[in-house]
């Protein structure tokens, strides 16, 4: 669940999506509990029952009535740990060799949680044995003494980005986009980045060495925080093929080239942003969380979905329209809710008339166990269900929408006998539901059906809804998940400019507004979503100038861009959407409040030193592939590199006014050494951990090629004298190069023909810096562990029971070299 939505005034998804959801069944010091004892105050566990979750859920239907109470038993239990071991990893292969014959055995005899007889075993539905579940809920894996050893494992290998720790339902949506390596992807809700990061292992899965995938992709979220959380998990993946942005992703930047600037030339012809793949997983209200996050148990009220609904139908119409015909997007949520599931999807098939499809992909991962999508359901507001829109009483028109029912369609002039009050509405449409099903329902009393209901005839969705899955819990022992797959087949319908319109009441219902792809409204939260729908309309109405038809028949996106200039305005620090003519000047300009410029690296002189230091090969490209994050060249301090795709797509934000907010970019090539040794060397600027991999196969000089027993003995020492060496001529060598970065890469074979050695993935290298009388190990102290950990299995025959490496206490994020 990523949180794609409005910041600014949206108290409820701030509040509700910035809450750290850890697997922590126990009260916290701030919520005693009447009933904990002396002797056991803080171990009191969450009460992991709602009688409104009940009753809603068992009306909706989304599980079979005989199959109730073992749903609900498996949700009232902690969630088994799941992780994914980095397909794309250099050591994945050893890795899954290790799990299969080390710690299936010994694991064997430990006892998990949910009465299942293995341990650990892989998810038969993940490709490649790549994906595994754990007999362990992380609660176990912290306080257990025996789970130590794999406790560390998976600690040291997910902060070394080996493997990801992640939830297992969570994995399934990128595996259904059918990613392929040359596709531009749109990551649109992105935090905290596992989906990313199972994205990026996909595009660079049949990468070679010193080679990047033509694709790229674009991870995108509203806050800032969140922002930053997704950088630091997508980093473990080294990339130069992903970008960082900070929007609302129901707002997310078209980048349309005017018909005035010529078109650059690329394969993908980029004149526009436009994505072969789109994520969609929607802020949502993460009721399929429940097994993490066991506090959600007394927080559930069915406004938390009512409130989001609006806004997941936006979100999903702006990934429609930022999706290449014949594209793919999966619409994702983490909820159980057919308001936030099956309505949406319907409400955007509904919008775009046919130019999008949904895919049946029940043939498709058949190891996996889902249950197709609802056609029918209700909709619960104030101690009443509906069937239908007929029967929603007027004044609350504004928080329950025609969208939100099967058939979507929406009839004002019925009005119910009991509307004829005036209701003032505020602007608070989330907490007027907040605790009402709890009221009706908490004290066992069933909540009185509208009258209408009678009357009305429970509506069928015209749509194939069967074609989605939901996924639940007590099927294969996971979390909750439900997932659409849409495929886009035609350009979305064309709406005519609408008249102007006066409001005159609040009783107008803002689904019956259709959208195309170009005329996505703005709204500041759900909580005011509907009243702020309105004034967007309103303002748009008042200030659009004549659209031209034909470019919105050819290009959808094109259409919000063409009819005025300030859909292309970004979001500023705040993502306030006010209208200020004397700011557009800064945002078209791109100077981004609180976020570093990114600037193309074209100093000749820095970096003919670095490609002479290193002797780096000219079919490496550098042209147009360096950028940095500082506008002062005099001062720069990292130097990024960036995939043709992602230079393709940087070189496009520039020519539509930098459009698109970048928080990160690239891949940490070079860093400049601010050691007392860095200024006294020919080169100043050291390769990074990072890039080393991508730039090895190019580099000629500054090599040496190491033992096993030196290399090993570099990794646990940190620095070592030449003459301390085991092999004395690579002393020798080491003394003899020039003073500064250099790279020691591991020779399994013999030491005196390494000229002739070849490059490719199985190659292990690291950097080190070449003092007045020793090497120093310049990388940092958990990449030593791990890499001892890999010499230690593949060369010393040591299953991981034994030789294992303790982590450093001062682990560094850069080791600077000893001062001789």
């Amino acid at each position: 669940m990523g949180g794609g939505g409005r910041g600014g005034r949206s108290r409820t998804q701030r509040k509700h999506f910035r809450q750290s959801r850890e697997n922590v069944w126990k009260r916290s010091k701030s919520d005693p509990d009447p009933s904990s004892t002396e002797n056991n105050p803080s171990w009191t566990p969450f009460a992991t029952e709602n009688a409104a979750f009940d009753f809603y859920y068992k009306e909706q239907g989304i599980v079979e009535p005989q199959q109730w109470e073992q749903f609900v038993a498996v949700l009232r239990t902690p969630l088994p740990a799941t992780f994914r071991i980095n397909s794309s990893s250099q050591f994945s292969d050893d890795i899954r060799s290790q799990l299969e014959n080390d710690f299936v055995h010994s694991l064997r005899d430990e006892v998990g949680e949910g009465g299942e007889t293995e341990a650990i075993r892989p998810l038969l539905w993940y490709p490649g044995n790549f994906a595994w579940h754990s007999n362990f809920s992380r609660m176990q894996l912290r306080k257990n003494q025996t789970l130590e050893r794999f406790h560390e494992f998976l600690k040291l290998e997910n902060e070394i980005g080996n493997i990801t720790r992640q939830e297992a339902v969570s994995m399934v949506p990128p595996l259904f986009l059918d990613v392929h390596s040359d596709h531009f992807v749109l990551d649109m809700c992105a935090a905290p980045g596992s989906k990313t990061f199972q994205l990026l292992e996909i595009i660079h899965q049949s990468s070679k060495s010193g080679s990047l995938p033509d694709g790229m992709v674009t991870a995108n979220d509203l806050d800032v925080q969140r922002c930053n959380l997704l950088i630091h998990q997508t980093k473990r993946m080294c990339t130069a093929n992903l970008i960082v942005t900070n929007h609302e992703a129901q707002n997310f930047p078209g980048c349309r080239l005017n018909r005035n600037y010529e078109k650059i030339e690329l394969d993908h012809n980029i004149g526009q942003l436009l994505f072969d793949r789109v994520l969609c997983d929607v802020p949502c209200s993460g009721d399929g969380t429940l097994r993490k996050a066991p506090d959600l148990w007394r927080k559930w009220n069915t406004g938390m979905g009512h409130g989001l609904h609006s806004l997941q139908v936006l979100i999903a119409m702006r990934g429609i329209s930022l999706l290449k015909i014949g594209g793919r997007m999966v619409y994702s949520t983490c909820s159980m809710n057919p308001i936030e599931n099956e309505a949406v999807v319907a409400e955007v098939l509904r919008r775009c008339g046919g130019s999008i499809e949904l895919v049946d992909v029940s043939s498709e991962l058949p190891q996996l166990i889902r249950r197709p999508g609802l056609k029918k359901w209700k909709v619960y507001d104030k101690g009443s269900w509906f069937v239908s829109y007929n029967g929603v009483p007027k004044f609350r028109r504004s928080v329950i929408l025609s969208s939100m029912f099967p058939s979507g369609r929406g009839h004002r002039d019925v009005v119910d006998s009991s509307c004829n009050v005036n209701v003032e509405v505020g602007t608070n449409g989330i907490n007027e539901n907040v605790g009402d099903i709890n009221e009706d329902a908490g004290d066992g009393v069933q909540p009185v059906l509208n009258p209408v209901m009678s009357e009305s005839v429970e509506e069928v969705s015209d749509f194939p809804l069967e074609h989605c899955m939901r996924i639940v819990p007590h099927d294969q022992n996971t979390g909750a998940f439900f997932i659409a797959v849409l495929q886009k087949v035609s350009p979305l319908p064309v709406i005519p400019e609408k008249p102007k319109v006066k409001i005159h009441e609040q009783y107008v219902d803002p689904a019956s507004q259709s959208l195309n792809d170009a005329q996505v409204q703005q709204i500041t939260s759900p909580e005011n979503a509907h009243e702020e729908d309105f004034k967007a309309v309103s303002e748009e109405n008042a200030d659009d100038n004549e659209p031209n038809t034909q470019d919105m028949e050819d290009d959808p996106v094109a259409c919000e861009e063409q009819k005025t200039k300030e859909n292309l305005e970004p979001d500023n620090v705040q993502n306030t959407m006010k209208r200020v003519p004397g700011k557009r000047k800064l945002q078209i300009q791109g100077k981004w409040r609180g976020v570093d410029p990114v600037v193309f690296f074209k100093d000749e002189i820095i970096i003919n030193s670095i490609r002479d230091f290193y002797g780096i090969d000219e079919r490496f490209p550098f042209n147009g592939h360096l950028v940095t994050r500082n506008s002062d060249a005099n001062h720069v301090k990292r130097i990024y590199y960036i995939s043709k795709s992602v230079k393709d797509v940087l070189e496009l934000n520039f020519k539509v006014g930098q459009q698109l907010k970048i928080t990160s970019i690239g891949l940490k090539m070079f860093e400049r050494q601010t050691a007392r040794e860095g200024s006294s060397a020919p080169c100043a600027f050291r390769i990074s951990s990072e890039g080393l991999p991508l730039i090895l196969p190019y580099i000629t000089k500054q090599i040496l090629h190491a033992s096993p027993a030196d290399f090993k003995h570099l990794l646990m020492n940190k620095e070592v004298k030449f003459e301390d060496f085991t092999d004395a001529k690579f002393g020798e060598k080491a003394a003899n190069l020039l003073p500064g970065c250099c790279v020691v890469i591991l020779s399994l074979g013999n030491t005196t023909a390494v000229e002739s050695l070849q490059v490719d993935e199985s190659t292990i290298a690291i950097g080190c810096w070449k003092g007045r009388a020793r090497l120093s190990v310049m990388v940092t102290a958990m990449d030593c562990q791990e890499l001892l950990e890999r010499l230690l299995i593949r060369f010393d025959n040591v299953n991981g029971s034994s030789g294992h490496v303790h982590k450093s206490s001062n682990d560094e994020e850069e080791i600077r070299p000893v001062q001789d």
